[in-house]
This record gives structure tokens, C-alpha cells and sequence, in this order.
């Protein structure tokens, strides 16, 4: 079993899907790394020996954030734009969508479950 980036990649995949399992990592950027590595794509992971494996880690070490590092990166971006108070760190802050989508009727994923409120009961007329 192959393990980079404290990962363990699936076995019976193609070595282009099994990197997108490090995060960080999609389709175009595994495809480079194999590409520098000089392996093939259609490569199974568990194919790969202990030499393809050595410089696909060597890539990944030289080339790019992933895992952890970027997770961090990332947190700290979000927690900066939520200290200047900016726009989009209100939006962060509420826990609303922060790109310009409306709210009015979708937005779920962003505001949560539905919290329902009930209407005030009119007075009877008479």
C-alpha cells in the first residue's frame, strides 16, 4: 500500500484518481505529478514500486502544499478576513454564503437545517 502525505491511496486505482485522495491534490495536478515522476497514469497504485513511489513524494515535497500545511493556510486566510471584519468575514462570521448567492430561499447548506418561525395568529374579525 502505498502511503504519501500521510495518506494512505487506494490499491486498485489508477495512480491519476488514487493522488486525489491527498488534499490539495485534484485530476490536473496528479497528472503533472505523475508526468515529472515519468510514470504512466493508467498505472495502478499498487503497481507501483518502491523507486515510483520515492519520486512521487520527492515531487510532491518540492512542488506543493497539501494535507495539513494547507488546511492550516487556508484556516488562517479565513480567520484573517474574519479579524479585519471585511465582508466576506461578517459572511464567514454568520455562517452565510459569501459569494454574492441569494438567501432568501436556498443557501441551505451554508445557514444549516431550516429553523422554522411561526406566524403571528391574526385577529378574528367581528
Amino acid at each position: 500500500m502505498a502511503r504519501i502525505a500521510g495518506i494512505d491511496l487506494p490499491k486498485n486505482k489508477r495512480g491519476e484518481i488514487g493522488l486525489t485522495y491527498i488534499y490539495g491534490i485534484g485530476r490536473s495536478n496528479a497528472r503533472k505529478i505523475l508526468a515529472e515522476a515519468e510514470i504512466d497514469f493508467d498505472k495502478k497504485v499498487q503497481e507501483w514500486n518502491d523507486d515510483e513511489q520515492t519520486r512521487i513524494r520527492n515531487v510532491i515535497n518540492e512542488k506543493f502544499k497539501v494535507e495539513g500545511s494547507l488546511r492550516s493556510e487556508s484556516q488562517m486566510n479565513i480567520k484573517r478576513l474574519m479579524d479585519i471584519g471585511c465582508y466576506r468575514g461578517i459572511r464567514h462570521r454568520s455562517g452565510l454564503p459569501l459569494r454574492g448567492q441569494r438567501t432568501k430561499n436556498n443557501a441551505r447548506t451554508r445557514k444549516g437545517k431550516k429553523k422554522t418561525v411561526a406566524n403571528k395568529k391574526k385577529a378574528p374579525k367581528g
